[in-house]
């Protein structure tokens, strides 16, 4: 506020001097005290209608942003998560961080994403790195990483959650499913349908501990039904439709050819339908084909992928209300959450 010179209040319009306007620069160039601007801001029921319009206009003209640093020096946390996946590549991860955002968003607060590119060394590195720039609290996929990860977190009270896993018997918050039961259940009908000369299609087992579940549970399925699980052809790849196609051919070019090949992922059983379509093979009477993920690629393959739904948005939900509970004191439990199998076009009886 100024005063004219015959000493009537009059409404300054002083644009402010700094170069970054501040609280007190809005304050000013609205004609009311810094409290009701931060009223305005940050209890907008709290003050009239009136006054919320003219505090606003001078924000968006002034170009004027809270200082969100200083916020959170002053609360002790910035309301912002991180959240480190293994590949950006495809859409394994996509529907599961967007729920996570979304969830996170609906309370106020803000997602980092970086990608690890399947490396343990700079998950790690980002780990740190996302924990010193601020990050509350992290999603992780997986269980596998070095001890030194988990006391680093432990020592900075950052809580984390690990997701795409399920496992009562670590001792670490976890919201996702277990990897090595879903696999089983799908090859169990896999064997039900007569196949017992089975192929894999799996990412790198040693440093993935879901892929190397996946396998497993194959495996499980042989045993239970009386088959070796050694006999399980097993071929390793990185993710991608065109190293599923590569797979296929390998496991079809062997001396003994499966009958069902049971890939870890949809992104790789994309590439084994396109390899076994090129070979000429008919799917399902040659050759039975299946998946896991249930990503939106599985129902538009050119033979519908039959595969394991796995449920991303629950998942991704659950993981942000875990973690802001966690952050609020409260001791959130693991969640175990169920898969279904996608019975569709690509699973067939043995051939005779």
């Amino acid at each position: 506020m100024a005063y004219t010179s015959s000493g009537q209040m009059e409404q300054t319009t002083k644009q402010p001097t700094s170069e970054v306007p501040k609280l007190a620069d809005v304050a000013a160039a609205a004609g009311v005290s810094t409290a009701t601007v931060s009223r305005c801001l940050n209890t907008p029921d709290r003050v009239t209608k009136k006054t919320l319009k003219i505090v606003m206009d001078a924000v968006d003209r002034l170009g004027y942003s809270p200082n969100y640093s200083a916020r959170a020096l002053a609360a002790g946390r910035t309301n912002t998560f991180g959240a480190i996946i293994p590949t950006m590549e495809n859409a394994i991860f996509a529907r599961g961080i967007q729920a996570f955002q979304e969830e996170l968003q609906e309370n106020g607060c803000t997602l980092l994403v970086a990608s690890s590119s399947y490396r343990e060394d700079l998950e790690e590195e980002q780990i740190r790195t996302l924990t010193v720039r601020g990050a509350d609290a992290l999603l992780l996929i997986g269980y596998q990483r070095d001890r030194r990860v988990y006391e680093f977190l432990e020592k900075r009270k950052i809580p984390a959650v690990m997701t795409w896993v399920s496992d009562p018997e670590k001792n670490l918050l976890s919201v996702g499913f277990n990897n090595r039961k879903a696999m089983k259940l799908l090859a169990d009908l896999v064997l039900e349908k007569g196949h017992t000369s089975i192929g894999c299609i799996s990412a790198e087992t040693a440093p993935n501990d879901r892929a190397r579940d996946r396998v497993h549970g194959i495996r499980d399925a042989m045993q239970a039904a009386g088959l070796d699980p050694a006999a399980l052809m097993v071929e390793e790849t990185q993710y991608s439709i065109e190293n599923g196609d590569i797979a296929f051919r390998k496991l079809m070019s062997g001396p003994v050819r499966p009958t069902a090949v049971m890939c870890g992922n949809d992104v790789l059983a994309v590439g084994a339908l396109r390899a076994a379509s090129a070979l000429n093979m008919r799917i399902p009477q040659d050759v039975s084909i299946t998946g896991f993920d249930d990503i939106e690629l599985a129902s538009v393959a050119p033979v519908p992928l039959t595969t394991v739904h796995v449920p991303h948005r629950r998942m991704g939900q659950f993981a942000a209300k875990a973690l802001m509970a966690a952050l609020n004191g409260e001791e959130p439990d693991s969640v175990e959450l169920p898969t279904n199998i996608c019975i569709r076009d690509t699973l067939g009886a043995a051939p005779r």
